[in-house]
């Protein structure tokens, strides 16, 4: 297990190896996503979309088409109007 110390202002350094093993460094960006088991997750936003499949699934939870997903954006879209 790896590490680290936050500062005063809110501020964590990613040691080496964590950074070398998400590939990233001085400038990249990072999500943190807190799962349905609340255990948060560093989410580096260098890596392809495909990658990030099925982080936020839920037991029980039925997967969209691009079409549904489509088909929501424009209903509440609909919304605003």
């Amino acid at each position: 297990m790896v590490s680290t110390t936050i500062t005063t202002t809110g501020q964590v350094t990613i040691p080496q190896e964590i950074r070398e093993y998400l590939n990233i460094d001085a400038g990249s960006k990072v999500d943190f996503v807190i799962d349905e088991n609340g255990t948060v997750k560093l989410i580096p936003l260098n890596v392809p979309v495909q990658s990030l499949s099925g982080i936020l699934h839920r037991p029980g939870m039925k997967s969209g088409t691009l079409t549904d997903m489509e088909t929501a954006i424009q209903e509440g879209s609909s919304d605003w109007s």
